[in-house]
């Protein structure tokens, strides 16, 4: 393919992806609207928020080795298809029910786009034209995740406090239908396939898949409500058993001369290993404060859902330039880049629950701002250069297989951090609430939930300084 073919592709890839990505953030700020016109409850709620994620995750590994053997553009194309479907029964929803069912299908749906869009990427490009590309592609997943609650919030405005919910996914609909026939037309329609055995390990899959459903399935349910049945954990007991029994069972299967759904040999890759360590952990910080700096200002302080999504703009816009930035200097700088990135995101983040708690109501928002730019400098600087590094030295031919690895780590990562966030914020409401006004209570909570994803971000940097520390033992950035 020529240089303006690849440039095209990757802008579809992109598009897809943004799509996939806004939907974690922008619905955010639509559950007020939700839970009004459909009666929802806590758990409804959290299962519209962590049920995506969860879905999402679920489908992942499975999706980029079904990719990485067969056909890339083939299950892109399906994902796609799928998406658009999912996201028009979401607009119709008439109950809560259907709408929590068509949303685990619109998380189905993102898992199987996202592996074909990282592996699409490594395949499309080589060395620093790689690193340019992964670093607009982590610009532009920076601005949907933070540009969602923005979004999510106009379109309520538009549509009105009750019905405009369902704007929020009546928008992906015509995007995916224009996107369909763009993708089938510029999509590379070749790829190279691993080496040996091409079998797609059924029950290696079905192992994974109970193992993955029921280490993120307790935390979907958790809601921070005293009605939160404690029993859920023990569920995972069922994780312990199936992760061991795909451990033993991939052992095996690659014995017999068989390729694994998940190939281990990829984890003996320092760099491949600690970059989803990174990003696991940062991506159980990202979605968490986004939400709960979401239910603040609305629930806290009153603001009206537009106004609330308006707080992230800077941290989009920071991040989006930064994320630009790092992917070009990834390669001159390695590592480093991630590690101060992740100490600017501590040091927002640490100012942005300070100035909630000490400044009046109405000045906090614009103040919060400005905390949210630091955070985003940071936050452009961890995810590109974290993907770039991450897939370096991985065979392009497993480029879906390990990117679907790395993503799988993230939405695990979501959903542990917005059960651990949520919950930290609802039971610290539950249990102030009548013993102080209501506007202590909620800075409460934003302190709160805050400590806990400040403490998903230093974990972050934890194995971010680790690495650094490795590659430079081994004279690499």
């Amino acid at each position: 393919m020529d240089s303006r073919t690849r440039w095209r592709a990757f802008a579809v890839c992109v598009a897809v992806a943004s799509l996939t990505i806004l939907d974690l953030s922008k619905v955010n700020v639509g559950l007020p609207s939700i839970e009004e016109a459909l009666g929802a409850g806590p758990t409804d709620l959290q299962l519209i928020v962590a049920g995506y994620a969860l879905a999402f995750g679920l489908v992942l590994v499975p999706a980029g080795r079904y990719g990485d053997l067969h056909s890339r553009k083939r299950m892109f194309l399906i994902g796609l298809s799928v998406f658009a479907a999912a996201s028009l029964a979401c607009a119709v929803a008439p109950t809560i029910l259907v709408l929590i069912v068509s949303r685990i299908l619109q998380g189905i749906a993102a898992g199987l786009l996202m592996p074909q869009v990282l592996g699409l990427i490594q395949q499309l490009f080589v060395g620093p034209e790689r690193g340019r590309a992964f670093g607009l592609f982590g610009a532009i997943i920076g601005l949907s995740t933070a540009f969602g609650p923005t979004l999510g919030g106009l379109l309520i405005a538009i549509g009105g406090p009750e019905n405009g919910w369902t704007l929020l996914f009546w928008m992906n609909v015509p995007l995916a239908i224009i996107l369909l026939p763009i993708a089938a037309r510029l999509l590379p329609k070749t790829q190279p396939h691993p080496s040996g055995a091409n079998s797609l390990d059924p029950v290696g899959i079905l192992l994974l898949a109970v193992a993955v459903l029921a280490l993120m399935l307790p935390f979907v349910l958790t809601t921070g409500a005293p009605s939160d049945d404690p029993a859920r954990w023990w569920i995972l007991v069922v994780f312990a058993v199936f992760a061991g029994l795909f451990v033993l069972w991939e052992g095996r299967y690659s014995k017999r001369g068989e390729t694994p759904v998940v190939d281990f040999s990829l984890f003996r890759i320092s760099g491949y290993r600690n970059a989803i360590l990174i990003g696991t952990c940062y991506f159980a910080a990202m979605p968490a404060t986004f939400l709960t700096l979401t239910l603040f200002l609305q629930q806290g302080l009153g603001l009206a859902p537009v106004f609330a999504g308006m707080i992230t703009i800077p941290f989009a816009l920071a991040s989006a330039v930064s994320s630009w930035w790092s992917g070009r200097h990834v390669e001159k700088y390695g590592r480093a880049l991630v590690v101060v990135g992740l100490v600017l995101v501590v040091v927002g983040f640490s100012l942005n629950s300070v100035l909630a708690a000490v400044l009046p109501a109405s000045v906090a928002p614009f103040a919060m701002s400005a905390a949210m730019l630091i955070a985003g400098i940071g936050g452009g600087a961890v995810i590109s250069p974290n993907q770039t590094l991450m897939l370096a030295d991985v065979p392009v031919s497993s480029g879906g297989v390990a990117g679907s690895i790395g993503q799988l780590g993230q939405r695990i990562g979501t959903a542990v951090g917005l059960a651990a966030a949520t919950a930290t914020f609802y039971a610290t409401v539950y249990s102030e609430t009548g013993t102080q006004s209501d506007l202590v209570v909620y800075h409460d909570a934003y302190r709160n939930a805050t400590i806990v994803t400040i403490g998903f971000v230093v974990a972050a940097l934890v194995f971010a300084l680790l690495d650094a520390r490795a590659r430079r033992l081994n004279g690499v950035r």
